[in-house]
């Protein structure tokens, strides 16, 4: 290191004020405070303050606790692909695999965010802001394996000009970079972002060879073609579907047997007693009786439990590159909170806001999603991944240490909420961080202002 900080002094002095390269000046202290931490000294009035620790050094913790999610998405890459052509792979051939994929993504999300950064501060002659360093791997590990790489490089633009640099640039921001570029792809770009396995799972679909294999694979080996949210939705929505018909099968029969009878004299209180006797039918409570295990049955019937509970927490199934593993998700929170940069009050209390929704939707019951296990909402999609390295985001999350609760614990029993009550979005990590990333100043401001009215009423009473 000794040599390359020589090489850093030689060249230093044709950077600075009056160097014939000045006009390259953010660029190089870019580079060079992330290489080594700033030699600046503090004053000899005022705080004397003198810490290893600056913000490049933060940002690449966060960049180290992703490092799991980003190996095993890897993995995984290569595992799906050769899971959905059928052929067996030792390990080392879906990391090749994987890495072939994976990698793309990551350096055109760095490439395209950090040029930008540049650019910007180039022209307004600041220092490069070193958020992007988590921003620009963030956004890669929540994109589907087979997203177009053009698509990475627009969503990354999108991210850092409007999201960031809109707002003045690092720790300006009100809404996460990231889940931001996510948001953009999934609403102008929905069909590459969300779907059956031929969105999660990379392999040649223009060669017709490939896809017939695929899809031969598919139907004799009875993978399903959805994600663990995607068939939630799907067999609570049969299962809802089923119980209705039989219901308004009952009672279009019972009002056609009064018409013949004669005119009905309050069409909206027959219909709605007809509704009532529907519900003790044999056929509906049956369906009824099947709803508490439904989803967890479809889940345990997969092909060799793809998406059984342990199958969830180790992550090898679809989905988006680093959010599938649950145990990769826990690897790196515990490397936020072991080092202090992330806050374990939003993490403990979206799990636990997260969890207690999901209990409460199995006292009500209703369908099969409301009664699916509420470990498994836990363990299952983006909620992880999202809880982690998103909602602890220290530029849009709440500040006050109340509100940190508060904040987190919405983020959780939101996500659930959308999950369970909208089965056409059946992931609502994305749009409840970015909710809540706008009500989080609101959530600080009443935590504060509870907290004034107290200390005042305190004084008033020690006055009196």
């Amino acid at each position: 290191m000794k040599f390359l900080r020589k090489i850093l002094d030689k060249q230093k002095p044709n950077f600075e004020k009056g160097g014939k390269l000045h006009f390259l000046h953010s660029v190089f202290d870019g580079f060079e405070t992330f290489l080594f931490v700033p030699n600046h000294t503090t004053p000899t009035k005022g705080a004397q303050v003198r810490d290893a620790v600056d913000m490049k050094r933060l940002m690449i913790t966060v960049v180290v606790a992703m490092v799991p999610c980003l190996l095993f998405g890897i993995w995984n890459a290569g595992h799906q692909h050769f899971l959905a052509l059928g052929e067996q792979a030792d390990f080392m051939a879906k990391i090749i695999y994987g890495s072939k994929v994976v990698l793309p993504v990551v350096i055109v999300a760095y490439g395209v965010g950090l040029g930008i950064e540049f650019a910007f501060a180039q022209m307004r002659g600041h220092a490069i802001n070193e958020g992007y360093l988590v921003s620009g791997m963030l956004i890669p590990l929540i994109m589907p394996v087979t997203i177009p790489l053009w698509q990475v490089a627009l969503a990354s633009a999108f991210a850092v000009i409007i999201a960031k640099e809109v707002f003045g640039g690092t720790g300006m921001n009100i809404l996460n970079i990231a889940m931001t570029a996510r948001a953009f792809l999934y609403f102008a770009y929905p069909t590459n972002m969300a779907g059956d396995f031929k969105v999660w799972t990379q392999y040649d679909q223009s060669d017709k060879i490939v896809a017939e294999k695929v899809e031969k694979v598919q139907k004799l080996d009875g993978y399903t073609r959805a994600t663990a949210l995607g068939l939630a939705a799907e067999k609570s929505s049969a299962l809802a579907a089923q119980i209705q018909t039989a219901r308004e099968k009952y009672v279009d029969n019972k009002v056609k047997a009064a018409e013949a009878k004669g005119k009905i004299a309050d069409p909206v209180a027959f219909n709605a007693q007809a509704f009532k006797e529907a519900d003790n039918l044999q056929e509906v409570k049956d369906l009824k009786a099947k709803i508490p295990n439904q989803v967890k049955a479809a889940f345990e019937s997969t092909k060799n439990g793809l998406y059984s509970f342990k199958s969830f927490v180790i992550g090898a199934i679809p989905g988006s590159i680093g959010e599938t593993s649950f145990l990769m998700c826990i690897i790196g929170a515990l490397i936020l909170i072991l080092t202090g940069v992330g806050s374990w009050k939003i993490i403990v209390s979206a799990f636990g806001g997260a969890y207690l929704m999901g209990l409460l939707f199995n006292a009500i019951g209703g369908n099969a999603y409301m009664a699916m296990p509420a470990h498994y909402h836990l363990v299952m999609g983006g909620l992880a991944f999202g809880i982690v390295f998103m909602a602890t985001d220290p530029v849009t999350a709440a500040q006050t240490e109340m509100g940190k609760w508060v904040y987190g614990f919405l983020i959780g029993a939101l996500t659930i909420l959308i999950r369970v009550f909208n089965p056409a979005y059946p992931e609502g990590i994305m749009l409840v961080v970015l909710l809540m990333n706008v009500f989080a100043p609101l959530i600080d401001y009443y935590v504060v202002a509870a907290n004034k009215k107290r200390r005042l009423k305190r004084l008033e009473l020690k006055q009196a």
